[in-house]
């Protein structure tokens, strides 16, 4: 049987010397941990919080990421691809994303707000009415993604075939609809 752990604040912890308890979390806060090259796999985490967490590298084999808010985190190179997908929900605001893979996750109505997602894989990701507000995607990778109603008007650095992603509906400002070109090698000059 798998503890449960109710509401609790874990605070400037380095899961780094003693690893996380393997358990469900619920409704905990995670303040100032670091958890980089960690092993989080099968650890079920619901309606937790973390901030201004340090998660690089860590494993998240059968890790369940449901209604999660990072804030403030760093995650680089992390395989969301290996997460629980029932339930999957996640939102991040000023995180650091660079290397990470959203490969096929379903990602409706995902809030990324003042991220870095510099060479994130998001080939094959649902991410339906998605919002990329002020980040950065130098490099990432779309490919067969799905963007309907997707929000990218103040994302930028980003780059996609719309003929190999669904873009329908998706909001583009007139700056960044020079990331959809990309293909054509053209030169466009204000």
């Amino acid at each position: 049987m798998t503890d449960v752990i109710y509401d609790n604040t874990f605070e400037a912890s380095d899961f780094r010397e003693s690893n996380l308890k393997k358990a469900d979390y619920e409704g905990c806060s995670f303040i100032n941990c670091n958890f980089s090259n960690t092993n989080l796999a099968d650890i079920n985490f619901i309606d937790c919080t973390f901030s201004n967490c340090d998660l690089s590298m860590a494993v998240l084999n059968n890790t369940a990421l449901r209604n999660i808010h990072f804030k403030n985190c760093k995650l680089l190179g992390l395989r969301f691809d290996h997460c629980k997908p029932f339930l999957f929900e996640v939102a991040f605001e000023k995180c650091q994303l660079n290397l990470s893979s959203f490969f096929q996750c379903v990602l409706k109505k995902t809030r990324f707000q003042n991220c870095e997602l510099k060479e994130v894989d998001l080939a094959e990701a649902n991410l339906t009415e998605a919002v990329f507000d002020s980040c950065d995607l130098s490099e990432a990778i779309f490919d067969n993604t799905t963007l309907e109603n997707a929000d990218l008007r103040t994302a930028h650095n980003y780059s996609m075939d719309p003929d190999k992603n669904n873009i329908k509906k998706a909001k583009f400002s007139a700056a960044g609809v020079i990331g959809l070109l990309g293909k054509y090698d053209i030169v466009i000059e204000p």
